[in-house]
């Protein structure tokens, strides 16, 4: 049975405050939490409602349906329920091709870039300290256990700009084709805020701007969505790379 202590800390933990006083955050389904168990992602604990994981040990604790739903922040929870340790290191940033956050606020948008990045072989994710936090548990949900081979830094964006010797990309309404455009192997992609998008000293620092055109008549579309952006703009970087 769950004390109340235990309840108490996993739901603390769908605030982003608590997970950073703890320095832990929540992997919910068993797809999630085996992918994370087999990463470097240290388990804490782990509470399920069958005995179908790999670890025996201590951590792995049988509960009921009805506790798990207790704990749960989903609406119809799956089997079980793990708590990880939040890295307390950042790893280097070596890249050959990055993602750069600017400000993403939506966790469903920032859950799937991460697994964008995961299928494209992209392993840096670099994000602004404005960026939704890659362990909301929404987040951690839609990435399905992609965050756990995704590589996420958090940063002075500027500054980290200011420090960088490759080349620099923005996505923009207006810009250099991008099937048309000639593109590096190297350099960062950034991406802005889903209403605003790139702000303005972050735009400062980009060396080209680069843009999806819109091929339909109706010109009433403002913008795509930043997540179907994504996927299109590393789709055309590695499809060059993968023709040469």
């Amino acid at each position: 049975m769950l004390s109340k202590n235990q309840i108490k800390l996993i739901k603390s933990l769908s605030q982003k405050k608590h997970r950073q006083q703890e320095r832990l955050f929540v992997v919910e389904g068993i797809k999630g939490i085996n992918e994370f168990l087999n990463s470097e992602f240290e388990l804490v604990c782990l509470y399920t409602t069958k005995s179908i994981f790999e670890v025996i040990n201590d951590k792995v604790i049988l509960i009921s349906n009805n506790e798990l739903k207790r704990i749960s922040v989903l609406k119809n929870p799956n089997t079980a329920l793990a708590i990880f340790k939040i890295p307390a290191l950042h790893k280097k940033l070596d890249f050959d091709l990055a993602v750069v956050l600017d400000d993403i606020r939506d966790p469903g948008n920032l859950g799937t870039i991460i697994r964008l990045c995961d299928w494209y072989g992209i392993q840096q994710l670099i994000c602004s300290e404005n960026t939704v936090d890659c362990y909301n548990p929404k987040v951690v949900q839609a990435t399905m256990g992609s965050l756990a081979r995704v590589n996420i830094n958090y940063v002075n964006l500027l500054e980290y700009l200011k420090t960088t010797d490759v080349e620099i990309f923005g996505t923009f309404m207006k810009g250099e084709n991008i099937y048309t455009a000639d593109l590096p192997k190297k350099g960062l992609i950034i991406l802005g805020n889903e209403a605003n998008g790139i702000s303005g000293v972050i735009e400062d620092m980009v060396d080209r701007r680069i843009t999806i055109p819109q091929f339909g008549d109706v010109k009433d579309t403002e913008s795509l969505n930043v997540a179907n952006a994504t996927a299109i703009v590393l789709s055309e970087f590695k499809r060059r790379f993968t023709e040469k």
